[in-house]
């Protein structure tokens, strides 16, 4: 049993098994990552390609590792040093990677929908990286399987996601796979970051955070990005930490044991205080182990390791 499309290129048009799928090969690959000599040879000979139109540094090094640990060649493509600034349009790069002798190639872009295209063009895997506001699947299926690991499941459990929902590519592959996988999705902050009716995806809004995280099993935190600041979609920095950054405080609104979660990179002081960061409740880091077994279980199941290695 693998994928059943070539292509990862968002979370809304997988089935639940296929996920599931994903997320039990990564066991396999977590394991891998816990040797001593982290690296095996299934991919011996295969050239991975990333190809950055944003500017990455967590989610391109963890792709690029996830690579190399199945001893795959990678070809890192910077956009600014290639003929894309030339006016090559994604097309003709697409070409030129498969001229290249490329076998997959991982695509991050700022416009919805461009790794759809460039998956039409080429007949290779296309992964996507993130494409606008549209799907981060990546990130969401790493924050699946951390769900999994540290709470041992995902049917049932409730996630309430905080922050800029309107513009967040990582909220919204969280909201398809979660609720596939039979999780309760709460969706907190205020109504300017809200899209209108995304309540038809299955979803909670709260535009309150203590009455959204009230019995939460797990709190994952949104990046706000400041750029959006002067866009007003709400006042200050300040004002939006005051109502919807988590302290510590918060955390008795919650389960117990609740699990905060955060993609990153973190505004500490502004969605999550510093202790917090820092905490026991928080399982950040192991988020970005989680992040390289899921790319190395994509990069698997897509470029068909066989399962004898």
């Amino acid at each position: 049993m693998g994928l059943k499309s070539k292509d990862l290129l968002g979370l809304e048009n997988i089935t639940k098994s296929e996920i599931e799928l994903i997320l039990e090969t990564a066991k396999t690959m977590k394991d891998i990552l816990k040797r001593p000599i982290k690296k095996v040879p299934t991919l011996r000979g295969k050239l991975v390609v990333n190809l950055f139109y944003e500017p990455s540094t967590r989610t391109s090094s963890s792709f690029g590792l996830a690579a190399k640990s199945l001893s795959a060649d990678t070809m890192n493509l910077s956009v600014k040093s290639s003929s894309v600034t030339k006016g090559e349009s994604l097309v003709d790069t697409a070409k030129t990677l498969k001229a290249l002798g490329a076998d997959a190639v991982v695509i991050r872009h700022g416009i919805p929908g461009a790794a759809k295209l460039l998956a039409q063009t080429i007949d290779m895997p296309v992964l996507n990286a993130g494409d606008g506001a549209h799907e981060h699947p990546t990130q969401a299926l790493l924050d699946m399987y951390t769900i999994k690991e540290k709470r041992g499941k995902i049917e049932g459990q409730k996630v309430a996601i905080v922050g800029d929902i309107k513009h967040s590519r990582v909220a919204r592959s969280n909201i398809w796979g979660l609720t596939k996988l039979g999780a309760e999705v709460r969706l907190i902050g205020p109504s300017t970051l809200i899209p209108v009716g995304i309540e038809q995806m299955g979803v909670k809004v709260y535009n309150d955070l203590e009455a959204g995280i009230e019995g939460v099993d797990v709190i994952n935190l949104l990046r706000i990005q400041r750029e959006r600041q002067d866009k007003g979609f709400f006042p200050t920095i300040r004002e939006y930490t005051k109502r919807y950054g988590l302290r510590r405080e918060h955390l008795k609104l919650a389960k117990d044991d609740v699990t905060v979660m955060h993609p990153g990179p973190i505004n500490r002081g502004i969605e999550i205080s510093s202790d917090l960061a820092y905490g026991k409740e928080a399982v950040i880091e192991e988020q970005v182990t989680n992040g390289v077994a899921i790319r190395m279980s994509l990069l698997y199941l897509l470029l068909g390791g066989s399962r004898n290695e």
